[in-house]
Order: structure tokens, then sequence, then C-alpha cells
């Protein structure tokens, strides 16, 4: 039975790259960092960066993860500003929640969402 989601691996064709958008999104470094894959601990949970790219390609797939923020508009911008591309603007989905989805600089999608209460 699914529990829980743990990790989410992120397939880059540049690791040194990704890792400075990611470090730069994130606020923090990766806490394991080899040529292979890169880590990061966000509050329990695991981003990787994977620069293996001959079996699954960089960029958009079937799923989205979504980032819970504290100001949608604000960090729509600074992902932006790192070199992220829009997809989906900020708006309201009902209910006091508000969406958003960017692709990093390889096109994986990030899904950004804030609940306002």
């Amino acid at each position: 039975m699914l529990r829980s989601v743990r990790s989410v691996i992120v397939q880059v064709d540049d690791l040194e790259k990704a890792k400075t958008f990611y470090s730069a999104a994130l606020g923090r470094t990766p806490y394991f960092d080899q040529p292979f894959y890169a880590g990061y601990d966000v509050d329990g949970q695991e981003l990787g960066l994977h620069p293996d790219v001959s079996k699954v390609k960089a960029g958009a797939g079937g799923a989205i993860a979504y980032w819970k923020v504290d100001d949608i508009a604000q960090s729509w911008e600074f992902l932006l500003s790192l070199g992220a591309s829009e997809i989906e603007a900020p708006h309201d989905v009902g209910g006091d929640i508000k969406t958003a989805i960017i692709a990093d600089p390889f096109g994986n999608l990030i899904g950004l969402i804030q609940i306002v209460s």
C-alpha cells in the first residue's frame, strides 16, 4: 500500500546548472552531492537531481509536484528570475487556494500552491 511521498527525483541534463537553480530556489545546498546524483533534504522529503537521461528524459511528464509557498506571486517572480519559464500564471482555484506552474531550465514542471487562511 502507498503510504506517503518520500522522494521526488528530477531528471536533468546538466547537473551543475541544475544544482545552481535548485540551490537558489530552495535556499540550501545538497546534502548529498556526487557526479551521478545530488540530493536535497526539504523538511524531511528528498528532492533528487538525476543527470542520467538515457532512459528517462528531462522535461515535462505526466505528474507535477506542487510546492507549498507562503506568497505565490513572490515565489513565481523569484523562480522566473532564476531562469524558470512561465507555464500557468498564479490564479485562484477556489477555496482560498492559489496555484501556478513553472518549468525549470530543463523543462521539468514545478507546481506552486498557496493556501490562504
